[in-house]
């Protein structure tokens, strides 16, 4: 019978070293749900920059006024008859 209860504790414990510190052990199942944890969140980031895209893309085809604001901001350009003001801020007296 202690021969028996021998053979069993033996097996148990080579049992729980594979739960603990063998392949797929519980190190490697946290180490993958906080993988999946990352990436979810990375998704979810470029999930939102795909809708303000989108957005930005249905403004610029449907809307005049998007392809208006986007000629002005990053184009620069002014409408005829219209007064251009550009506000120069004054220079501090530590740079001088």
């Amino acid at each position: 019978m202690r021969l028996l209860t021998l053979i069993l504790l033996a097996l148990l414990l080579l049992l729980q070293y594979d739960l603990w510190f063998g392949k797929n052990s519980l190190s490697d199942y946290f180490q993958a749900k906080h993988e999946v944890v990352e990436q979810l969140q990375k998704n979810q980031k470029l999930t939102q920059r795909n809708k303000v895209l989108k957005a930005e893309i249905d403004d610029l085809r449907n809307g005049d006024a998007a392809v208006e604001e986007h000629a002005r901001n990053e184009l620069g350009l002014i409408r005829q008859n219209e007064t251009f003001y550009r506000f120069i801020p004054a220079q501090s007296k530590s740079n001088e």
